[in-house]
């Protein structure tokens, strides 16, 4: 880039018959750029701007948010840096201010500040839980009109996981639980909640019995907080929100339920690179996650009960936690019930009735395994076999008309009797030879008539 002055010196010594070579030689420069700058190609004191990296991904940014206005911009990195932009996120949230790409919501333009206080959270002391709930889920899962995502959240570090369930009773927030505890490597020693009501009475804030029992399998303190107090459990809200705008937003309509755990495991590993500022010191939520001194956990998860309803489907399968198991023949469209004692290695199925008619070892969840018993397939294949038959199929092209037995069918439709006897057929009304017989016994005879 030339100065002003440079510029003014280059444009009068070329007056002077200066060659561009000894112009650069003296004012030692590129002779390209002396001769760009002389040929009015460039602006003295302004640089050359190098090509907007942002400008391909500008279309695909505002139509994104035009959508979804309120889509978050590291959500929105994560789609273009998967479609190939290679830009820092500061670089990208700035070239978003830039453009102005974000439309304007008047509703959320305005907020209010409130006072805040600092809750000292020390390492290893709380992992607070919380329950996400996500509406409109793919209809595929069969949960109804929303998803259950437990988020468990240490907080002292930041690290967050998070489980999906199907609904938010007892046995699947105890198998939620344990599966988020292990998620994280270990337990804190105190678990804080919200008034849920499987963990606690919502009125007074009292743990259940039910609960106060698998506190005590952990060997974990359980803190309820205040009502109206949602702030006090703030890391696990913050994970919910980032689970929410970053991951919930962006799961398509085709996606499986071990597909969409997997989906938000990694957006949570992702998140352990974030940086902290610890005395001065930056570190990462790994490096302080890692330093926390964690419980260990039983090896088996608390023995609740988990029972869910499911359809057998035409090929005799029941569906559970991304496997199927067998039943026998002759059920499909029934609805029957899956038991699963949580730490067991098998599970039943039963009729509404409470019938057991299979019991199955449990494949791991997500695995996508059938898992059938050889009674089952075998008696499958004998219903199936025995509803086929090796005769010819039926001629289509022959003629055929109405036989004897339906064109009587079809007269005794019209109102008249069957064909038969002739005589059956001869219809006698009495009361015309009866009004013949009176004209005739009122009508004077030939002889009264005459005269004499």
């Amino acid at each position: 880039m030339l100065t002003r002055e440079e510029d003014v010196d280059a444009h009068a010594l070329r007056r002077q018959g200066w060659t561009i070579s000894a112009i650069a030689r003296h004012l030692g420069r590129d002779r390209k750029t002396i001769r760009e700058y002389l040929n009015n190609e460039r602006v003295p004191g302004q640089r050359r701007q190098a090509p907007d990296a942002f400008v391909p991904f500008l279309p695909y940014c505002r139509q994104r948010l035009a959508d979804d206005p309120h889509l978050w911009a590291s959500a929105l990195f994560d789609e273009v840096t998967a479609l190939g932009y290679e830009g820092a996120y500061s670089t990208f949230t700035r070239a978003l201010r830039r453009y102005q790409v974000r439309p304007h919501c008047e509703p959320c333009h305005a907020t209010t500040g409130r006072n805040v206080a600092v809750i000292a959270h020390p390492p290893g002391e709380e992992i607070q839980f919380g329950w996400l709930e996500l509406p409109d889920p793919p209809e595929s899962w069969g949960v109804g009109s929303y998803a259950h995502l437990l988020v468990g959240a240490l907080a002292h570090s930041g690290r967050w996981r998070a489980v999906l369930a199907e609904s938010e009773d007892f046995p699947h927030l105890v198998q939620a639980l344990d599966d988020v505890v292990r998620k994280l490597g270990g337990t804190a020693r105190r678990w804080r909640f919200d008034r849920m009501a499987t963990v606690c009475y919502p009125s007074s804030g009292q743990v259940t019995a039910s609960f106060a029992a698998v506190a005590k399998y952990y060997g974990v303190g359980v803190d309820i907080c205040p009502p109206r107090r949602g702030n006090r459990k703030g890391v696990v809200e913050k994970a919910n929100h980032s689970a929410a705008q970053r991951w919930w937003r962006t799961v398509p309509d085709g996606l499986s339920v071990p597909q969409a755990q997997s989906g938000v495991d990694k957006l949570a590993s992702r998140m352990d690179e974030r940086r902290r500022k610890v005395d001065g010191i930056s570190v990462t939520v790994t490096e302080l996650a890692d330093a926390e001194p964690m419980l260990d956990i039983p090896v088996r998860p608390f023995p609740a009960e988990l029972e869910v309803e499911r359809t057998v489907s035409p090929q005799s399968l029941v569906s559970f936690e991304g496997n199927f198991y067998s039943v026998p023949p002759g059920l499909p469209g029934v609805q029957v019930h899956v038991r699963h004692r949580l730490g067991e290695d098998s599970l039943r199925i039963a009729t509404t009735g409470r019938a057991v008619i299979a019991q199955h070892r449990r494949a791991p969840r997500g695995s996508g395994q059938t898992v059938r018993d050889d009674g089952h397939v075998i008696a499958l294949e004998r219903a199936v076999l025995a509803s086929f038959t090796d005769r010819a199929p039926c001629k289509t092209k022959v003629r055929r008309p109405p036989s004897a037995a339906a064109l009587a069918e079809a007269e005794h439709l019209r109102g008249q009797p069957a064909a038969g006897n002739p005589a059956e057929r001869v219809v006698i009304d009495l009361s015309t030879y009866a009004a013949v017989a009176d004209r005739l016994r009122s009508a004077p005879s030939s002889k009264e008539e005459s005269p004499e």
